[in-house]
């Protein structure tokens, strides 16, 4: 229970701490959506004057940031300058998808990672550790971004196996061909985000399970006559557990922060393309919105790795 308070009040300081650097950032920028209506003769300065009042952007940078603060403390993320929309509304229109894609990603990099990691130490030296070790070279040396134009070339332009863009060619019926249409466009972005996460990954449980295999206690785990099952249940996957957990958590804002890339280059209308438009066009309400919540959902699973970690070894404590 200790524990849990200090990490709720670590999420609670470093949401801070994001913010403010956010915000400042931000509004350092030397654009803004305003811009290109101060270069337009047909528009007034008071015009432009009254629109700022609007936003409240006439107030003074502390006062904005506090009320902005303020604001979200009651999910009020303000109005797009771009739409007119709530931003809340927005935002929520689109994290179902970018969320379902990464947390697919998510168990399948951990699945199969696992399983390379694992495979390629116990058969050290053989061809499949070789092959997973220039796998895993060419997972984390490849741009997601080429290897995304790649595919699309190949698999939906060449051989048009795969859809090229969106998330559905047909309406919503309620049917499972409705959702079998939705996972064969998921094939694609979900196959690049995890060929991207399972290099280091696997890299790294394999050599975590060298240092077991070493240890004393696999050789008296052998000398009683437990069989390769036996050991790898009871000895190897207790203790790749934790950090594999731990790495997983980090991990989190590089895969989150490549659905910007991803949902941009497919067109999937989620919050990685949400991001790119608003930053396209300087809506910082949506942009500060969305940092906002990535920082939340990556702080949040950092805080659920921590806690899986202490139901798992109930004397882990990261202080």
């Amino acid at each position: 229970m200790k524990l849990f308070i200090k990490k709720v009040l670590y999420l609670i300081v470093m949401l801070f701490i994001i913010s403010l650097i956010s915000f400042l950032a931000i509004n350092a920028a030397p654009n803004s959506f305003f811009a290109s209506g101060e270069l337009n003769p047909n528009i007034t300065k008071e015009s432009i004057a009254q629109l700022k009042a609007i936003y409240g952007l006439d107030q003074p940078l502390y006062v904005q940031f506090f009320s902005w603060v303020l604001a979200i403390l009651q999910l009020d993320f303000g109005i797009s300058f771009a739409s007119g929309s709530m931003v809340k509304d927005e935002i929520i229109s689109r994290i179902p998808i970018t969320l379902t894609i990464n947390i697919i990603s998510m168990v399948l990099i951990f699945i199969i990672s696992l399983y390379l990691g694992i495979k390629a130490a116990l058969s050290k030296n053989s061809f499949f550790d070789r092959f997973t070790g220039q796998l895993s070279l060419l997972s984390f040396s490849m741009p997601s971004f080429y290897l995304a134009l790649l595919l699309v070339l190949v698999f939906a332009i060449n051989f048009e196996v795969l859809p090229i863009a969106g998330l559905h060619t047909m309406s919503d019926d309620g049917s499972l061909a409705y959702y079998l249409d939705f996972a064969w466009h998921l094939i694609l972005p979900i196959f690049i985000i995890v060929f991207g996460g399972i290099g280091s990954l696997t890299l790294y449980i394999r050599s975590l399970t060298i240092e077991i295999l070493k240890s004393d206690y696999i050789f008296f785990a052998k000398a009683r006559g437990l069989n390769d099952k036996q050991i790898l249940r009871h000895y190897i996957l207790p203790n790749l557990y934790p950090p594999v957990i731990t790495l997983l958590g980090l991990s989190l804002p590089g895969i989150i922060g490549g659905s910007v890339i991803l949902e941009t280059i497919f067109s999937i209308d989620g919050m990685g393309l949400l991001f790119f438009k608003s930053a396209l066009s300087h809506d910082y309400p949506v942009i500060m919105g969305i940092l906002i919540i990535g920082a939340f959902l990556t702080l949040i699973g950092n805080m659920i790795a921590d806690l899986v970690l202490l139901k798992l070894n109930p004397n882990y404590d990261n202080n």
